[in-house]
């Protein structure tokens, strides 16, 4: 799977000779309305689902392929280009089966994740637009 890179992620430190467990530039002292809590939350945990998606497929390719190799070399050298699409169909299909609960489990936790960052982000977005409206009214009770 190809990088996620985001458009709004800190830039990453520069290398330093002391580790530190945080990001410290994703703590800058930014504008109290860029640095509420629900929009940090949200970045947190889009980047953690985008962590959790990345790790679960690179994980089941993996495998998969693996046990695909190990099929095909089980398989003697004489053996026909029927005989391997054959061979390969029916891995094909004992893999489904095998992954199949595993890969439902995953899904409804993509799922439950999923649902809760797109309540975090609608609750972003209404308070950016919030403060969006409560900036144009103290700005025409002003003038």
């Amino acid at each position: 799977m190809r990088p996620i890179i985001y458009s709004d992620a800190p830039a990453p430190a520069p290398p330093s000779l002391i580790r530190h467990p945080y990001s410290l530039t994703e703590f800058s002292s930014a504008s109290p309305k860029q640095a509420n809590d629900s929009a940090l939350q949200f970045k947190l945990q889009r980047q953690q689902l985008d962590d959790f998606h990345q790790n679960f497929w690179f994980d089941s390719n993996t495998r998969f392929e693996a046990a695909k190799q190990a099929v095909l070399a089980g398989l003697p050298s004489s053996a026909t280009a029927i005989t391997k699409e054959q061979t390969l169909s029916e891995f094909y299909k004992q893999w489904y089966l095998q992954e199949a609960a595993r890969t439902d489990k995953y899904t409804m936790e993509w799922r439950r994740r999923n649902l809760v960052l797109i309540q975090l982000g609608a609750r972003v977005e209404l308070k950016k637009f919030a403060t969006h409206v409560y900036e144009l009214l103290s700005f025409s009770k002003s003038n």
